[in-house]
């Protein structure tokens, strides 16, 4: 009902609920570090940043502590947490030598009679 026009073409109006309530906004990375940077700076308190750039005072601080956080990467610092490269060829190699011991072993076991062939 709310999407149809009244009869004199008007929209009807929201109710209080519904006026409060707004979508989910996607910022993209370089609105993110533009109000990151305005927050790092400290010319404005938080309130007045949230009022310019139309945003949660928290979402402000999020942004800000990210850009803090992965500030030294831009200069070419790795990240503590990286994980080695992992050489895909010796993993093949590896599970192809493993598969092989498997298949023996069935083999043996079921010679021996202590493993069922049925499986």
């Amino acid at each position: 009902m709310d999407n149809l026009l009244l009869r004199t073409g008007e929209e009807p109006e929201k109710t209080e609920h519904e006026m409060s309530r707004r979508s989910r906004r996607n910022h993209t990375p370089t609105f993110k570090a533009k109000v990151a940077l305005a927050a790092v700076r400290n010319d404005k308190t938080l309130a007045e940043l949230a009022k310019q750039f139309d945003v949660h005072p928290n979402q402000i601080t999020d942004w800000k502590n990210q850009l803090l956080e992965r500030a030294a990467g831009v200069f070419g610092e790795t990240p503590s947490k990286a994980q080695p490269p992992v050489d895909l060829k010796a993993l093949h190699a590896k599970i192809g030598e493993l598969a092989l011991e498997n298949d023996f072993l069935e083999g043996a076991l079921i010679k021996a009679g202590m493993l069922s062939a049925k499986r």
